[in-house]
């Protein structure tokens, strides 16, 4: 068993079940200030209140899974990137703190609302901004960052920032559709109608860049034979965004914008896949480069066979406690 290679696709697995999951309470704070009645902001608050801080146990699993797996990924990784790391991790301190405070405050609910509005911003934006950054490739000599204080900062790098904030928002938007209703509802189902638009052009748009990024990238693309190997992954993403626009259109719609929105991020991590494998730091650092000793991945397994599962547990049980529509005056907090 190649255990890098395992453990590569679990904190895939981790990193990819964090974003799905946070990103759409990150939404939900994004659009905040858009949702118009102070009740509306309440029930959308209600809906992520009772789930928001397991989703980030998958942020935990993947930031330790890849200091103890694969600790030279690590050590370049995070000088790279300490600019946008520390402010997404105050910002997620905010709007975690907006979250309790808020439903007891009341001259000061205003800072709250806007705690949790700059925060779920600014941590979906330094979230893109890292994503970029990777993408684009971190300076490596020898087995250290040598790139300087501000490379993180790139067109790129605030274009994938941009992407990801607005595909945030349009998990948010659908979350609402899911878990709304009246007009809640209804204003969530045109927000996901606009993010959509703007998430699938901002995909197209990174999509297009990144194969001019590095060499490797356009041939997993545009070359042959590997082009139709690849093939499918587009033609999904197109499928996913019919299945998305057709469902928003059905009155009273639920489960299913917000299962083609996922989809819409699932495909997007495939390709980013593509575009890395082996390479866990593009261009030159390997999984195998950066992976702990055999003896430490088993030891390590052992635990993640045991933790993984408990967690999966947990979060399906959450989800089914906590199941169908929040309606106004009703939630968590009341």
């Amino acid at each position: 068993m190649d255990l890098a290679l395992l453990w590569a696709f679990i904190i895939a697995f981790a990193v990819l079940a964090y974003v799905i999951l946070d990103g759409f309470d990150l939404g939900v704070g994004i659009l905040f200030p858009f949702l118009g009645r102070h009740e509306h902001r309440d029930t959308a608050m209600n809906t992520v209140a009772p789930i928001w801080d397991g989703n980030e146990t998958w942020l935990v699993l993947g930031g330790g899974g890849l200091f103890a797996v694969f600790p030279l990924a690590y050590a370049i990784i995070m000088p790279a990137l300490y600019a946008p790391i520390i402010a997404m991790l105050l910002a997620l301190v905010f709007r975690g703190v907006a979250f309790e405070f808020r439903f007891k405050a009341t001259r000061s609910r205003v800072l709250w609302d806007a705690s949790f509005f700059v925060g779920s911003l600014i941590a979906a934006f330094a979230q893109g901004l890292a994503l970029g950054t990777l993408v684009q490739g971190i300076h490596v000599e020898g087995r250290a960052y040598a790139g300087g204080w501000w490379d993180w900062l790139t067109p790129f790098s605030l274009l994938t920032g941009l992407a990801v904030v607005v595909g945030y928002t349009l998990l948010g938007a659908t979350w609402l559709v899911v878990k709304t209703e009246g007009d809640l509802n209804r204003l969530a189902a045109r927000y996901a109608s606009v993010t959509g638009i703007g998430t699938l052009a901002l995909i197209g748009a990174v999509s297009l860049w990144m194969p001019f990024i590095e060499p490797q990238f356009y041939l997993r693309w545009f070359g042959f034979p590997q082009l139709l190997y690849v093939a499918p992954v587009p033609i999904l993403v197109v499928l996913a965004a019919v299945v998305l626009f057709r469902q928003l259109a059905v009155h009273d719609s639920t489960y299913r914008p917000f299962l083609a929105a996922l989809a819409l991020f699932v495909l997007s991590f495939v390709g980013l896949g593509i575009n890395f494998y082996p390479n866990i730091i593009p261009p030159n650092v390997t999984i195998w480069d950066a992976a702990a000793p055999d003896k430490s991945l088993e030891f390590l397994l052992v635990g993640a066979s045991i933790l993984i599962p408990i967690i999966l547990a947990y979060t399906g049980y959450a989800y089914w406690v906590f199941r169908g529509k929040v309606r106004e005056g009703e939630g968590y907090h009341h």
